[in-house]
C-alpha cells in the first residue's frame, strides 16, 4: 500500500497566523486612521500659520480640506477674548461675545466645499447664526446696499451686495462638521456662504459692515470674482 502524504503540520496554523496577522494590522490601520489624519490635519493647520509662501496649501490632505492664510500667523481667539463688532450703516451697532453667539437660533446648512484651486468637499455641514438675523438686529439703513467682512489675522476682507447677505444659506458659522470650528479651519467664527466659492466664506472673522456699496475683498483686489457663484448655485435670494 502507497505510504499517504505526511501533513505538514505548520501549514494550516501558519496560514491562519498570516490571516490573523494581516486582518489585525488591517484592523489597527483602520482604528489609527482617524488619529493619523486629525495628526496630519493638525501639522498642516500649524504650519499654514507659518507659512507665507502658501506651499502648505499644495500638500495632500486626506479630509480634503487644505490650509492657507495670506500672512504668517494668526492670533487665536476663544471664549475668553473673542468680539464679532457689527455696524457700519446701522441703527443698533453691537459687538457680539463667543457665547452671545452660540446663544442665538442655530441654523444647520450643508454644502459642497468648492475651492478655485480644485479641491472639493462634499455635503459639508455648517451651523450657525444667520447674516440676516445679525443684520436685522443692527437695524440695516435705508443707504445700505453691500456688507463686508473683516478678519482677525489683520489682512483679509469680504465683501456681498445686501440681498446676498441676507441669504438663508449664508451664516456666521461657528461648527463645521458637528464641531466647533477649529482655529485652522478659520474658527472660532467665520463666514460660510454656501452658493459661493469657499474664497468668499472669510476665516477667522471678527467684524460686519454695513456699506452703501460693494468693497472688493482681498482675493478680488487680485483678479477674483466678486460675486463667486459656483456654477450650479441657485442665485436668486432664497432668505426666509
Amino acid at each position: 500500500m502507497a505510504e499517504k502524504p505526511k501533513r505538514t503540520p505548520a501549514g494550516a496554523p501558519v496560514g491562519r497566523r498570516a490571516m490573523l496577522g494581516m486582518l489585525g494590522a488591517g484592523a489597527a490601520g483602520l482604528a489609527a486612521a482617524p488619529y493619523l489624519q486629525r495628526g496630519w490635519e493638525g501639522f498642516l493647520g500649524a504650519a499654514s500659520q507659518v507659512d507665507a509662501t502658501g506651499i502648505t496649501g499644495l500638500l495632500p490632505n486626506p479630509g480634503g480640506f487644505r490650509y492657507y492664510s495670506v500672512v504668517g500667523s494668526v492670533p487665536r481667539k476663544n471664549e475668553t477674548n473673542y468680539q464679532l463688532r457689527v455696524g457700519g450703516l446701522v441703527d443698533r451697532p453691537r459687538t457680539y461675545t463667543l457665547p452671545e453667539l452660540r446663544a442665538m437660533p442655530q441654523t444647520r446648512v450643508v454644502g459642497d466645499v468648492v475651492c478655485t484651486d480644485g479641491w472639493r468637499v462634499d455635503k459639508t455641514p455648517f451651523e450657525g447664526v444667520k447674516l440676516a438675523d445679525l443684520l436685522d438686529a443692527a437695524g440695516v439703513r435705508s443707504e445700505g446696499a453691500a456688507v463686508r467682512f473683516r478678519c482677525f489675522d489683520g489682512a483679509y476682507t469680504e465683501s456681498l451686495t445686501l440681498e446676498q447677505a441676507r441669504r438663508s444659506d449664508v451664516l456666521v458659522a461657528l461648527n463645521m462638521q458637528h464641531k466647533p470650528i477649529t482655529h485652522e479651519h478659520g474658527g472660532p467664527v467665520r463666514l460660510y456662504v454656501a452658493p459661493m466659492y469657499f474664497y468668499k466664506s472669510a476665516k477667522w472673522l471678527s467684524g460686519i459692515s454695513v456699506t452703501d456699496k460693494v468693497v472688493p475683498g482681498y482675493w478680488e483686489e487680485r483678479g477674483y470674482a466678486v460675486d463667486g457663484w459656483l456654477d450650479d448655485a441657485e442665485r436668486h435670494n432664497d432668505a426666509a
